[in-house]
């Protein structure tokens, strides 16, 4: 049977300023789809409310946009997919070997609190399927404890945008909290790279994350890797 990819993306369109749009990094999840797509994975798009998907306007410009997400965007199937993902409710996690959380500024809002998305991450990460996260992703990841009630993420390495990225990204001001400041205050062994916006990922255990939308492609081939 082919290996099954659960991708998760956001609903939401704007900064707590509404004159901020933000949304779906699209490069971020177009770049792990290809690498899923060309292993034989199946795969399936959550998102936390379930239903359309915005996209974060910035990913869609150059230097930040490329040809898998041009692609995407010129395919009228795969834009459908992202009028009607599901919601966490309708996921059985023992379907999957594998969930992802992609990025965008969009997720700081709608990841950490869903609790049925910390529903399907305990449940997968308990039974050793592989857990991962792409940039803001792990704020998907910042709040979901384990049956023992520790942090997932307590004693294990893992990164994630850097606070330096959002300084240099012009958007520390804007964001509603410091991702990487909250990743450590649960007890995360955060890493990064040396430079800022390079590819970085890190791998422990069943856990695989990324730093930054360069990232993605890194991240999606650790997780094949993983799974065999």
């Amino acid at each position: 049977m082919a290996k099954r990819v659960l991708l998760v993306v956001t609903n939401v369109a704007h900064y707590d300023d509404v004159d901020h749009p933000t949304g779906l990094w699209l490069s971020e999840l177009t770049h792990a789809w290809h690498v899923f797509e060309k292993a034989g994975y199946e795969q399936t798009l959550v998102s936390p409310a379930g239903g359309k998907v915005p996209l974060e306007p910035r990913a869609l410009k150059f230097p930040n946009i490329d040809k898998t997400a041009k692609a995407w965007l010129d395919d009228p199937a795969r834009m459908a997919l992202l009028e009607n993902t599901v919601s966490p409710d309708a996921i059985d996690s023992a379907d999957y070997d594998a969930i992802y959380f992609t990025g965008g500024h969009a997720v700081m809002y709608d990841f950490p609190d869903n609790e049925g998305l910390q529903r399907i991450t305990r449940e997968m990460y308990e039974r050793g399927a592989v857990v991962s996260s792409v940039c803001h992703g792990y704020c998907g990841l910042l709040n979901t404890e384990l049956s023992s009630g520790e942090y997932l993420i307590a004693g294990r390495k893992m990164t994630g945008f850097a606070w330096r990225e959002e300084e240099l990204a012009k958007v520390d001001e804007l964001v509603p909290y410091n991702a990487e400041k909250l990743a450590k205050e649960r007890g995360a062994r955060y890493e990064k790279a040396k430079l800022p916006f390079i590819p970085y990922a890190v791998t422990d255990g069943n856990l695989v994350t990324g730093q930054n939308p360069a990232s993605a492609k890194k991240t999606a081939k650790a997780v094949v890797e993983l799974l065999g």
